[in-house]
């Protein structure tokens, strides 16, 4: 298993060395085409994200043509939701398939046609065997298996037997159609497979039309040669089917066949990516479903505030693997980063409010204050920020017994409020019954206002505040690692003993500037000394705000070694 480190200093892009070497072979009459096949029964994660954008990426690195075939030959999974979810998902990541969508389910009847056509060659047979009896007779990664006592069935049986499936003659699971092609095989894979099953359950496009449907394994090379597909790119665990790909394709005898190719499967430290855990996750109700914030889903990653370029950021930073890659979830967040500090405005927000009264500032006094929207981008401008008499700002940004090296206010200290002026604590006002502190009452220097140029003294820090009178009140969801390490439940565990539950904190009672009443669902910021937010595609509107941190300000990513 490759490491991160190993990842980033591999250099070649050996699946462009690939199709360069085929184009200047003259392999293809056509131009080059790769697909991307989810089966609809859930929907795409992160790890899929890198699939996805390494088959369009070098569809259009060599000027060819991106599919998105759904792979849908199982009626008791597939689900149109998951195809419309998952439609949404690849264009919002920027990896547009254009008029090329295509169903699986679309082929039945070409499919079909090519399995009569094998069966005539007798390179396919009708097994009654049960599905334990298969399983028994396929042998061992040492022990070769044994022939079905239905191998020998003439292509005549065969095709009749077949042809009685498809109309319903027999029930779900009872005769399947295998290939015919070597139980003594070193690859378990081409021990006379599996081509065709009984299904009597409805599907979701078709109906009841079709009560057979083909395998993956064999329905995929078909789809693959029907939409002529050049280069099938997958991932490594496929490699041990690739001679089952092949043989199909060879037996059928297609014109300038495609080739599969295998690269390195990606996996994140701390995410589950397999769609059945995260299906687990969903239905248990350890999350608020697929599009929760802490899922890994494309669809969580967005609602949480990811960006289609920082993902695509990220898959580019890894590049082609041919082994299987563990990356540190760091790196996806270093990407994010590195597209929000320059693109995301600014806000003060206090998540923990204290009250500040400023004694001195006249009552019913206000002024607009103009505050840069983001340093690193002068292109984002500025906006108008009310001050008066009457602020709130962190609680933690007052310690009334400073601990050493605490620079921020404290009795009789000074600071400088974000943008604005000079503030000195005059007074901490306490309640009574609790000795917890209500109200700082405090003064500032009108000489100090930003950009007056007054620089008589100095202060240590700089805090961020709001205006009481016109502070929007907001929801904020602050986001951790779903799982407490890298593992899955085990035998004896549930999935109760790998959550993390610090997963999220649900802060109530915050305050934000005035312009975070206009914060549309989805719109991105960087809260002062918080981190990245995003306003949540949800739960906020017009009365209620909720903004989901994406990402804390520390880069926790290390670089290339």
């Amino acid at each position: 298993m490759t490491r991160i480190n190993e990842v980033m200093t591999e250099k070649d892009d050996f699946m462009e060395k690939i199709i360069k070497a085929d184009i200047a072979e003259g392999v293809y009459g056509r131009e080059i085409c790769t697909r991307f096949p989810p089966e609809p029964n859930g929907y795409l994660h992160i790890g899929s994200a890198f699939a996805i954008h390494t088959n369009y990426r070098l569809a259009k690195a060599f000027g060819g043509q991106f599919n998105l075939r759904f792979d849908d030959t199982n009626p008791l999974k597939e689900d149109m939701e998951y195809v419309t979810a998952i439609t949404e998902d690849i264009k919002w990541l920027g990896c547009d398939p254009g008029e090329h969508i295509y169903f699986g389910s679309d082929y039945s009847e070409r499919i079909y046609d090519c399995a009569v056509a094998l069966i005539r060659k007798g390179k396919a047979y009708v097994c009654d065997l049960t599905a334990e009896e298969l399983s028994a007779s396929r042998g061992t990664l040492t022990e070769p298996g044994t022939d079905s006592p239905y191998r020998n069935r003439t292509p005549e049986e065969n095709l009749a037997l077949f042809t009685a499936m498809r109309a319903g003659a027999y029930p779900t699971g009872t005769r399947v159609l295998r290939a015919k092609i070597d139980m003594a095989s070193p690859n378990i894979n081409l021990r006379d497979p599996v081509l065709y099953r009984i299904i009597h359950a409805p599907h979701y496009r078709t109906g009841d039309k079709w009560c057979i449907y083909p395998m993956y394994d064999y329905a995929h090379p078909v789809q693959d040669a029907i939409e002529g597909v050049t280069h099938s790119l997958c991932s490594q665990e496929f490699k041990d089917h690739r001679p089952l790909y092949e043989w199909v394709l060879e037996a059928l005898e297609f014109p300038e066949a495609p080739k599969q190719r295998e690269f390195g499967r990606v996996n994140l430290t701390g995410v589950v990516t397999s769609k059945r855990y995260l299906r687990q996750l969903v239905a248990g109700g350890y999350v608020d479903g697929w599009d929760d914030p802490r899922m890994p889903t494309l669809r969580g990653l967005r609602r949480r505030g990811f960006t289609p370029e920082s993902i695509r950021r990220f898959v580019e930073e890894i590049g082609m693997v041919r082994n299987q890659a563990v990356i540190d979830f760091s790196l996806l967040e270093h990407c994010l980063r590195q597209d929000l500090k320059a693109s995301a405005p600014g806000m003060m927000a206090v998540l923990d409010p204290l009250k500040v009264t400023i004694i001195n500032y006249p009552e019913g006094g206000e002024e607009l204050l103009e505050l840069e929207n983001n340093s690193e981008n002068r292109e984002l401008g500025k906006r108008l920020v009310p001050f008066g008499r009457e602020l709130y700002i962190e609680r933690e940004d007052f310690m009334e017994i400073p601990a050493p090296g605490y620079h921020r206010l404290v009795p009789g200290g000074e600071v400088r409020l974000k943008g604005a002026y000079f503030l000195r604590c005059e007074e901490a006002v306490k309640d009574e019954a609790t000795g917890e502190i209500t109200e700082l009452r405090c003064t500032y220097d009108p000489r100090t206002k930003s950009g007056s140029g007054f620089n008589e003294r100095k202060v240590k820090a700089t805090i961020h505040w709001v205006p009481a009178k016109h502070a929007v009140p907001a929801e904020v969801h602050l986001y951790d690692k779903l799982l407490l390490g890298e593992e899955t439940p085990g035998e004896g565990e549930s999935w109760s003993d790998c959550i993390n539950s610090e997963s999220r904190k649900v802060l109530t009672g915050c305050l934000l500037e005035p312009y975070a009443a206009e914060a549309k669902p989805g719109e991105k910021f960087q809260f002062m000394r918080h981190g990245f937010f995003c306003a949540d595609l949800v739960l906020t509107g017009e009365e209620r705000k909720v903004f989901n941190r994406i990402v804390p300000l520390k880069d926790g990513y290390k670089g290339r070694a």
